[in-house]
């Protein structure tokens, strides 16, 4: 059952409003019934979707389109030529389209659709449906469609499918005909290449009919399946269809954005019920060189959440499922496919999808690195948690996050980064679009974390979950948030490492004496992406003070408050368009034993060698009025 907040939600979004939605900003909203009879002797399946429409936008609708995913799994398809075709093609895919049998292929066919009983004009273009409807579905309106239609699962090739390297029958990911996703950018029916998604919020209610012999998973709380809400098959649905047996197993996901499901007849089934009602689940055969991980996995994911909910945002659903299936790691609302060999890294990056995609729900194909990366940056935050915790292997870190900092500036230097504007789909290699998805998103945090300082950037995250889940939040609408929690201008910051690949190089050009009482520093700015810096400046005494050098766009600058014990200093602004900055310390220099920009090694600097300055051992008696002190 879920919460009345989430409720409340609801009912709002039920009459085309969202809360804390913003005037200019509507969304979609869809009701899914899906009466699925699956055949697995065929491997495929007959459906009929009822789909309620919510028209929340002020434009009358006179065409729609579905995503046809399972169509990307034949030879020729854009999917196919396009890995045949690329320098770095995705390994689980490479040339394997190509060589399907027609009985391994994937598809749907659509055989009838209506709009509010009359029939709609469509068309089949490989991975969308492009339906002209009878007539337009007006402003702040709903229309019902009724979708009969017939599928193949193919051979597991890429999240979706049937018998995966694992050996689990069915991974039922980009399954269904799904609508797409209208916004104020208009509509989003891109084809089926690579990747990503983008879904409408709202209900689904699926009923499917399989084989007895099977167990299954999905995003959502089973409706017949026991107390808890989800068991090992439902009870009271058997129904006889043939000469076979067959049980109707009934899910349902409120307020959503997808329903992925799972099932296979060796499925081991546990379950974790934590302190606050979400009910934690584990599907996976019991194999002895997988059964540690899995047996382990409830009890540090259930620490995982509790971490998660007071440092992220809090997961408003009652249901969690880990699902053994897929090719790797992928995630869907409420559940997530994960492989039968995965460790509990990978367990933990796809959980943490639940709030990156699955609850915030951004367009992952203009911004996969607000999805990835960010979930990057949780990861390496849980993972130290459980270190220090002793539930995961290895050494806590001061910094976990300097392995993403040192990938990034590796895999600029080899000249191979694009800027991560680009669709998902059309970025030139693979290993451009995963290191900027992955790792450049990744390090946007990091960044942020060194420009507003970490006590303000923490509470920012948390300010941008709370304000922004289920609204499709954009890359403004991210920077906004951290702007109003930091007091901080931060457009600059967006189009330099969104729409560019310039990168960041300060050094310490010079620190001489200036006068009897008095030292001068100057820095320059090598590379192109300007920044704000930290300076340390240690002493004879090891004493230490902080000084913070805003940039001038920023129309502000950083409090110390991340600066516990140690003196901080705001300097006057380096304006970007100048390549040094001078500025003079009011100690003698005979004192100062060190300089060094960025002692946290957060900034993303290109050269470190050029980051400090100390005292050689030569010339500190030089003045005779010195050796007085």
């Amino acid at each position: 059952m879920q919460s009345k907040p989430v409720i409340f939600f609801l009912l709002f979004i039920a009459f085309g409003k969202t809360l804390h939605a913003q005037p200019d900003r509507w969304q979609q909203r869809v009701e899914y019934q899906m009466e699925i009879d699956f055949d697995a002797k065929k491997h495929q399946f007959t459906g009929t979707q009822t789909l309620k429409y919510y028209n929340n936008s002020p434009d009358a609708l006179n065409r729609v389109f579905y995503h046809l995913y399972f169509n990307a799994f034949q030879p020729g398809s854009n999917m196919d030529v396009r890995s045949q075709n690329q320098p770095d093609p995705d390994p689980r895919v490479r040339d394997r389209i190509s060589k399907l049998k027609p009985e391994e292929m994937g598809w749907h066919k659509v055989t009838s659709l209506t709009m509010n009983g009359k029939p709609c004009k469509y068309e089949v273009n490989e991975t969308i449906l492009e339906v002209d409807l009878p007539e337009a579905i007006q402003p702040n309106s709903t229309a019902t469609l009724v979708m009969e239609f017939q599928s193949q699962v193919p051979i597991q090739i890429r999240r979706s499918g049937r018998n995966s390297r694992d050996g689990i029958d069915y991974s039922m990911s980009q399954w269904y005909p799904k609508m797409c996703e209208y916004d104020d950018q208009g509509w989003h029916s891109d084809p089926y290449v690579a990747r990503e998604f983008y879904g409408v919020w709202g209900d689904f209610d699926v009923n499917i009919s399989i084989d007895k012999k099977y167990i299954l998973g999905a995003s959502g709380i089973l409706q017949n399946g026991g107390n808890i809400g989800y068991g090992y098959e439902p009870k009271g649905t058997a129904v006889r269809w043939g000469k076979e047996d067959k049980l109707t197993w009934h899910w349902r996901a409120e307020n959503v954005h997808d329903f992925a499901w799972t099932a296979d007849p060796d499925y081991k089934h546990i379950t974790l019920e934590r302190k606050d009602g979400l009910t934690l689940h584990f599907l996976y055969q019991d194999k002895e060189e997988t059964r540690k991980t899995w047996e382990a996995a409830p009890k540090q994911m259930d620490k995982v959440f509790d971490f998660v909910n007071k440092n992220f945002g809090q997961y408003p659903y009652k249901s969690y499922a880990f699902l053994e299936g897929g090719d790797g790691g992928m995630e869907y609302p409420m559940a997530t496919l994960v492989a039968g060999k995965a460790g509990i890294g990978t367990f933990i990056h796809e959980s943490l999808h639940a709030w990156y995609y699955g609850l915030l729900g951004t367009n992952e194909s203009l911004y996969a690195w607000m999805d990835e990366g960010f979930t990057e940056y949780a990861t390496s935050e849980v993972e130290n948690f459980l270190k220090k915790e002793g539930l995961m292997g290895g050494t806590p870190d001061e910094n976990p996050h300097l392995d993403a900092n040192a990938s990034m500036i590796q895999f600029n230097k080899s000249g191979r980064e694009e800027p991560l504007s680009i669709h998902a789909d059309h970025f030139t290699n693979n290993a451009s679009y995963s290191v900027g998805a992955y790792v450049k998103g990744h390090v946007i945090l990091t960044q942020l974390q060194y420009i507003m300082g970490k006590p303000v950037f923490d509470k920012a995250m948390l300010r941008y979950f709370d304000t922004w889940k289920f609204r499709h939040p954009n890359a403004n609408d991210f920077i906004r948030i951290m702007e109003k929690e930091s007091g901080l201008e931060l457009d600059w910051f967006k189009e330099y490492f969104v729409f560019t690949t310039k990168t960041i190089d300060y050094g310490i050009k010079t620190v001489e004496k200036a006068s009897r009482k008095e030292t001068k520093v100057v820095l320059e700015r090598i590379g192109l992406t300007p920044m704000p810096l930290d300076i340390t400046v240690t002493y004879r005494d090891s004493k230490k003070r902080i000084y913070h050098l805003p940039l001038d766009l920023m129309r502000g600058a950083k409090k110390g408050t991340e600066f516990t014990g140690d003196k901080f200093t705001v300097l006057p602004d380096w304006r970007w368009t100048h390549p040094t900055y001078e500025f003079t310390l009011d100690e003698k220099f005979r004192r100062i034993e060190k300089v060094e920009i960025d002692v946290s090694q957060r900034l993303l600097d290109w050269d470190r060698g050029n980051n400090v300055w100390k005292k050689d051992g030569n010339g500190e008696d030089e003045d005779e009025d010195e050796k007085e002190d």
